[in-house]
């Protein structure tokens, strides 16, 4: 398998890039292609349930913390003081698939489409200061945009806009 497209959805808190995120793996798996998605977090987070195994594990100071199933698997990495591992770091990791559908990394050089929504934190536009921004969806009119501008929820079209951004083909 070659090596994976990658896509990002960028926007302010609120902006609608996680409701964007699934609609669009919906769509792109509806489709045939294997997608997997990485999201970035700015503040503090756990996937872990306090008094599990694997968090008792990691409260003992495991370095990482894999739970295995017949279903699935996740490999949970404590930084332990460590800076966060880079954007290419985290792609390496990934198995093989045929696109990797970022949401945050609003500052990687990476293909994007820009989510806005009236209820966004910040409605400061991205676009004009990010090149590697191909399209803006959003949920109100956009008067001054020299991108494409989409619906935020015709996932359809935009999912066709990935497609031929990234020159995912159909098998």
């Amino acid at each position: 398998m070659s090596p994976p497209k990658i896509f990002g959805i960028a926007g302010w808190k609120n902006s609608g890039k996680t409701g964007l995120a699934v609609r669009l793996v919906t769509e792109l798996t509806a489709r045939g292609y294997r997608v997997s998605t990485v999201k970035h977090a700015h503040h503090d987070f756990d996937i872990d349930k306090i008094g599990a195994d694997s968090w008792r594990h990691r409260e003992a100071g495991a370095h990482e913390v894999t739970i295995v199933s017949g279903t699935r698997f996740a490999i949970m990495h404590e930084l332990r003081g460590q800076p966060e591992p880079s954007f290419e770091d985290i792609l390496a990791r990934l198995a093989p698939c045929d696109l990797v559908l970022i949401e945050g990394y609003k500052r990687e050089p990476i293909p994007k489409i820009e989510a806005r929504r009236l209820d966004a934190k910040n409605r400061e536009p991205l676009a004009p200061g990010d090149r590697h921004i191909r399209a803006i969806a959003a949920d109100h009119a956009i008067s001054d945009a020299t991108l494409p501008v989409f619906d935020l929820d015709d996932t359809t079209s935009i999912a066709d806009f990935v497609e031929a951004t990234c020159g995912l083909r159909r098998s």
